[in-house]
């Protein structure tokens, strides 16, 4: 007797498509081994697979997360700066209407070179004058200051679409704007005649970079420098050094609040995702002892803390109030 396929085929073909299985995470390379680790512990749960982790850079992980709803688009946005408003409105005409963030903590940028090269001491105000386009365009460090290194400036460090650049601009170069004789604060921008280096959104690399270069430094999150600390050292700003109690107590003043986008209309469509962003912000791994201390995470203070996990919770969505 003949079988005919034709039935089979008729089923398979109204069938719904299967859900992606897996979790997909895009955006900030700061973010990253955050993401990275809780998606390792995650993954040792046998009902799922470990989740996907891709550092994009901020605003390109964002840009992805908002291109629409469904299994083909990513089911969270790491960011080292909040969404800004535009990007929030891209995700409304996209359908992306139902968006819970999540601020993981905090975490100080570093200004770093080779443990065996010059120790820099900086002020906000001299690495604007060397690293601003509107600035003076000093060829040594030595230049700004005779007490500073005279070496050539060269400083390696993250592209446009990176949400550590956008920070630092803001924290640093806008700030020491503030205390020179420039007039294009509101505009001012890193530099782009070859002293600042575009490195790209992979933070090892210049890392790795650093360590043949003895007169270059690298501009990362501090995490990166946590976890080198064998092959690199941190500049003081300000006259603070950079280490995890400066960052938690504020005195190390160049830090910003780390995010994560999640996706609500995927949840309960990807299988796991409201597990993860629970461990996410979980007292285990982004408490004031959890695991994500260790790779160089400064938790949220306890009434941050708890608002934090109340909205994931609740899977509160948020507004565009306060966006900018």
């Amino acid at each position: 007797m003949k079988l005919s396929i034709l039935p089979c085929l008729a089923i398979l073909l109204a069938s719904p498509a299967m859900a992606r299985e897996e979790i997909r995470i895009v955006g900030s390379s700061t973010v990253f081994p955050f993401s990275s680790a809780v998606a390792e512990q995650f993954g040792r749960n046998p009902d799922f697979p470990t989740p996907i982790v891709e550092a994009t850079g901020s605003g390109g992980g964002i840009k992805l997360f908002c291109s629409g709803v469904g299994e083909k688009y990513p089911d969270i946005a790491n960011a080292s700066r909040r969404i800004k408003a535009k990007e929030f409105a891209l995700c409304n005409q996209n359908g992306v209407t139902e968006i819970l963030e999540i601020t993981i903590g905090f975490d100080g940028i570093v200004i770093a070179n080779a443990l065996w090269a010059p120790r820099f001491r900086l002020t906000t105000e001299q690495l604007t004058l060397a690293l601003a386009a509107q600035g003076p365009l000093p060829e040594y460090w030595s230049d700004i200051d005779p007490s500073l290194p005279a070496i050539a400036i060269e400083v390696l460090g993250p592209p446009p679409s990176s949400g550590t650049r956008d920070a630092f601009e803001e924290l640093v170069l806008h700030q020491g704007c503030k205390t020179t004789d420039l007039v294009a604060c509101e505009g001012i921008s890193m530099r782009e005649d070859g002293a600042y280096v575009n490195a790209g959104e992979n933070d090892n690399l210049i890392v790795s970079k650093l360590e043949t270069n003895p007169d270059a430094l690298g501009i990362f999150g501090f995490s990166f420098l946590d976890q080198n600390y064998d092959v690199i050292k941190g500049a003081s700003v300000n006259g603070v050094t950079p280490t995890f109690d400066a960052i938690a107590s504020g005195d190390y003043t160049i830090s910003r609040s780390l995010f994560a986008y999640v996706k609500v209309a995927h949840i309960g469509l990807i299988p796991g995702l409201e597990g993860f962003i629970t461990e996410l912000v979980s007292q285990a791994a982004s408490g004031e002892e959890g695991y994500l201390s260790d790779k160089g995470l400064i938790p949220l203070d306890e009434v941050q803390f708890l608002q934090n996990g109340n909205r994931v919770k609740n899977l509160t969505s948020m507004t565009a109030d306060g966006l900018r």
